[in-house]
């Protein structure tokens, strides 16, 4: 792994003292950096000035506000039932460490990757750092080292500013004039889902909650869960009156919108940083089923439209006639240098889904990793190992419901979850030094 090593002597970063509520007021998009230039419209202008890629303290800055480890999550929350009947469900939570942007469950569903001059850098996430390493993350954060926090913190990935082909479908017009070109700091958010989908899948089909879901692209069928149908004997609820009956697209729907959120805080916090550092930058859509993670690296499988779509005999002869049984490049994983970067739960890592769900489980109750079981797992409680011992494990009917459903997904449409895979990008944010001349020009003192 290419990780650079902290310098000898700490150093101290500048941290802006530009105050919260300025920042809100004075946060815009500003597009036009140095040595840019925009061809087309009443807006046309050539920059005179050289492109000033940001410092490393600057980009260390950025980096801290998108995905900075800052302490421990408190997750004050109820572990059992108690007194009052159905509130309960605390064991959702997956970790205890926190960024400064939320994310649900403490799962730290957004990967950011960071790409400049130099190279392109991935931003690693608590559960990729070992634990002995987060206090002095934590400490690095708290000490204002944010320069020293980032070269600790990021992975090299390439030595090039990696891109997309610079063209449709991967950058939309408007954007290729000033997207991710020489100069500019680009920062991209990646979801890794199946962490965040099996953790949902567990709550849903707890004793807490007893949802049942049906596969509205299979004819509303059971989604493989059929037999712990209330109606069957089982414990989870089926009528749709009870209103805890939902689709596979709805849920999948609600897991891509969760994680969107917390990509959307992390670019307001790149744009509020930007402002308080006096740097230009913007947020913007990035999105593409596989151009991105593609050009970062990823490993890549590549299921027929047949399989991701479960066609039936019919159709999926037709397509093989019609030569329309189209590869869908699918991203499963980074790996580097013979080390995996980033792992999802579900197969080519897994034999089966059920190792996947075994596996994400043992890294809450396991007795070895497990940070539900108080083993070195950093937590902000003064009795970490009396609450952790207090925190119930999943019943096993719970367990098996989730089993089933992961493994009906993976087996009818070849990935997991069922309409992307392991990953999906939507936002990107760039942050560069302006070029003020243009911004004279063109706008109004009090607006620039």
């Amino acid at each position: 792994m290419n990780r650079e090593l902290l310098p000898p002597t700490p150093t101290q970063s500048a941290v802006p003292s530009c105050s919260l509520f300025d920042a809100l007021l004075k946060r815009r998009s500003r597009r036009f950096a140095a040595g840019m230039e925009l061809k087309g419209g009443p807006l046309a202008y050539r920059s005179t000035l050289k492109p000033q890629p940001l410092s490393l303290s600057e980009e260390g800055a950025l980096a801290f506000a998108a995905c900075g480890v800052t302490g421990y999550a408190l997750a004050e929350l109820p572990y059992e039932t108690g007194p009052v009947p159905g509130c309960g469900g605390g064991n959702i939570m997956k970790q205890f460490v926190g960024r400064t942007a939320p994310s649900a469950d403490a799962l730290h569903t957004v990967i950011v990757f960071v790409i400049n001059d130099e190279g392109t850098w991935m931003l690693r996430r608590p559960q990729d750092v070992p634990w002995h390493e987060i206090a002095g993350l934590i400490e690095m954060a708290r000490s204002h080292r944010l320069t020293d926090l980032y070269l600790c913190n990021r992975v090299k990935i390439a030595d090039t500013r990696v891109d997309v082909e610079r063209d449709l479908p991967y950058i939309p017009p408007f954007n290729k004039w000033s997207a991710n070109v020489p100069g500019t700091s680009y920062f991209i958010c990646v979801n890794e889902l199946t962490a965040l989908y099996i953790n949902i899948l567990l709550s849903a089909f707890s004793d807490d909650f007893k949802y049942f879901a049906v596969d509205d692209r299979n004819r509303f069928r059971p989604a493989g869960i059929g037999q712990f149908a209330k109606s069957k004997g089982g414990p989870l609820q089926d009528d749709p009156r009870q209103g805890r009956f939902m689709t596979v697209s709805f849920l999948e729907a609600w897991l891509f919108e969760l994680a969107a959120v917390e990509q959307g805080a992390i670019v307001q916090n790149l744009g509020l940083m930007s402002q308080a550092l006096g740097l230009g930058g913007f947020p913007h859509f990035a999105a593409h089923p596989f151009g991105w993670v593609q050009a970062l690296g990823f490993r890549m499988q590549r299921p027929h439209l047949s399989k991701v779509i479960a066609a039936g005999p019919v159709t999926r002869a037709a397509l093989r006639l019609l030569n329309r049984d189209i590869q869908i490049p699918t991203a499963v994983g980074l790996e580097r240098e013979g080390e995996v970067l980033i792992k999802p739960y579900c197969p080519p890592y897994y034999a089966t889904m059920r190792e996947a769900v075994k596996d994400f489980l043992d890294g809450k109750f396991g007795p070895v990793r497990g940070c539900f079981r108080d083993s070195g797992a950093p937590t902000g409680w003064l009795e970490p190992a009396k609450v952790q011992a207090g925190i119930p494990e999943y019943s096993g009917a719970a367990v098996d419901a989730t089993v089933a459903y992961c493994s009906y997904i993976y087996e009818r449409y070849g990935r997991f979850p069922a309409a992307c895979g392991p990953f999906r990008n939507v936002l990107a944010y760039q942050a560069h030094h302006i070029d003020p001349n243009f911004y004279a020009q063109f706008y109004r003192p009090e607006c620039r």
